[in-house]
């Protein structure tokens, strides 16, 4: 009888042990999710800021000028549930501004132009990144509490089910092959 009420014990604490070490793995996930998240929205932040002030740099012409200001604009003003739409509208408006081959030569004859473009360049290139970390990291978060024992012994708590970050990132081809 004791020999059992021991084992029954291991038993147990082999159970909540692991209990707990997937729970403390899935905090960890969450918390790598939300600080993936800080760096993408500080790359889309960077990538805005960087095509707001070309916009306003007086280099481009006063349409695309226009354009490209009230996407990066939007983007930078736009409530969460319209993030992914901003974004995307904004990667749509640098591939219309800087893919005329006219309008990049005059960025880079223009003063200051040929370092305006290296900064978009670096800026654009680094949210395909950030934002393929936060989407691994959510897709990981995911994986672990679709798991039955995740789901029964309400190991998630009461953190919200994790969303990816889907957008247009497509960087403008004169952007893309630009060195770092």
């Amino acid at each position: 009888m004791t020999e059992t009420l021991i084992w029954i014990a291991v038993a147990l604490f082999a159970v909540g042990l692991y209990l707990s070490w997937t729970a403390g793995r899935l905090d960890r996930l969450h918390a790598r999710i939300d600080a993936a998240r800080a760096a993408l929205d500080a790359q889309l932040l960077r990538r805005a800021s960087v095509a707001q002030e070309l916009a306003t740099s007086g280099i481009l012409d006063p349409a695309a000028s226009i354009v490209l200001y009230q996407a990066a604009h939007a983007a930078r003003q736009a409530e969460e549930e319209q993030r992914e739409v901003a974004e995307s509208d904004l990667s749509q408006a640098l591939r219309a501004v800087l893919g005329e081959p006219e309008q990049m030569e005059a960025v880079r004859e223009a003063p200051g132009g040929a370092e305006a473009l290296g900064e978009l360049a670096a800026a654009v290139r680094r949210v395909p990144m950030a934002r393929r970390f936060h989407n691994d990291a959510v897709r990981a978060a995911r994986a672990l509490r679709r798991h039955r024992k995740v789901r029964w012994f309400r190991l998630a708590g009461h953190a919200p089910f994790p969303m990816a970050f889907e957008m247009d990132d497509e960087p403008p081809t004169a952007l893309a092959d630009r060195p770092a």
